[in-house]
């Protein structure tokens, strides 16, 4: 596997900063930090317009802990280091994950229920930047939404709701509703075949009681594996060759602290395999408290994990997964304020 390329860049937020670092990925230099709207939490690059788009799902705080929800995108050029525009979402509300379809130029972003209609999702054309549509996946917090590689099929976790919703992307169709009893982080195998999904809605206040992995075959729509886990898991992430990837959060029983030196480390954890669905656990790395984004290089040789808890970024050696080694920590905190939270890999210019 290849290292990062002169001119790649990770870009990380630091969600109570609130702010937007673009670090240098070869060595790991802070190059340019944008101050953008309250409470940014999730990022997604569009290459093809060299455009970064960012979430502020907040006023402050967090999912379920939160002074009021936001209804912001932001618009950020990092090729230039600079803000293009703030995409106002009103009516929506509370937008949080996010997925690019590039062969169409659209992007898909998560939004909460409220005035505009249950829980859902926002289209918007990625050349005009206008919104062009909503989609209804009839659950309150829709936190985090995928694609498949063709585009056809959107996968919606929520949090509150006992199923993950699947959804026809071309007519908005709600054509599924896999019963996951609540969910967190969701993603897609390279393939299409399989998507992982963190089960159970994650407590920062005590530890999990049977958290796992579910695998669901996309032909079919059936849950076909159940993969455990020791902790709850937030971020779920598979890199470009097949590697599955996951943030386990770690749970001082009876803390109720989410930030903070008492909170305990959290952990990667890997799964490989001969197919998406065959993947088996093979290693772990120690990482930041309260892992809540993944990310990889385009040739999964590296995973980037940011630890909101810490409000770093731990950097993972994947050239053997079942030896995921942590050869660099990047620290985002602003002001003291800690927030590691949304992360975005950008292919250079």
């Amino acid at each position: 596997m290849s290292h990062p390329r002169v001119g790649d860049r990770l870009a990380v937020v630091s969600q109570s900063g609130p702010t937007v670092t673009l670090f240098d990925a070869v060595g790991h230099r802070a190059e340019t930090v944008l101050t953008l709207p309250a409470e940014p939490h999730e990022l997604c690059f569009d290459a093809e317009h060299r455009l970064l788009y960012c979430t502020s799902s907040y006023t402050s705080g967090y999912y379920g802990h939160n002074a009021g929800r936001n209804h912001l995108l932001t618009v950020i050029a990092p090729d230039d280091g600079r803000i293009v525009e703030v995409i106002d979402l009103s009516p929506e509300h509370g937008p949080h994950g996010m997925a690019l379809d590039p062969a169409r130029r659209l992007l898909y972003v998560s939004v909460e229920a409220g005035p505009a209609g249950p829980g859902g999702v926002v289209v918007l054309d990625t050349t005009t930047r206008e919104v062009l549509r909503r989609i209804n996946t009839l659950a309150p917090g829709p936190h985090w939404f995928v694609i498949d590689p063709d585009g056809r099929l959107g996968y919606a976790a929520n949090k509150e709701a006992p199923f993950v919703t699947v959804v026809e992307l071309a007519t908005g169709e709600l054509i599924g509703k896999i019963p996951v009893s609540g969910s967190e982080g969701i993603a897609v195998s390279p393939d299409g075949s399989t998507v992982a999904v963190a089960a159970q809605k994650a407590d920062f206040t005590r530890p999990a009681v049977d958290p796992s992995l579910v695998l669901i075959d996309t032909r079919t729509g059936a849950i076909v594996r159940t993969l455990p886990t020791e902790h709850s898991v937030v971020p779920v992430h598979w890199t470009a060759d097949g590697v599955l990837l996951a943030g386990e959060v770690r749970i001082a029983a009876g803390t109720g602290d989410v930030f903070g030196p008492r909170v305990p480390h959290g952990r990667l954890v890997v799964w490989a395999g001969p197919s998406a669905a065959e993947v088996e656990r093979v290693g772990t790395a120690e990482v930041g408290s309260m892992p809540l984004t993944l990310t990889s290089s385009p040739d999964g040789g590296r995973a980037y994990l940011a630890a909101v808890g810490a409000s770093t970024v731990g950097v993972v050696d994947l050239a053997d997964p079942a030896r995921p080694t942590v050869v660099d920590t990047l620290d985002v905190a602003r002001a003291g304020e800690p927030g590691a939270h949304g992360l975005a890999y950008l292919t250079g210019a």
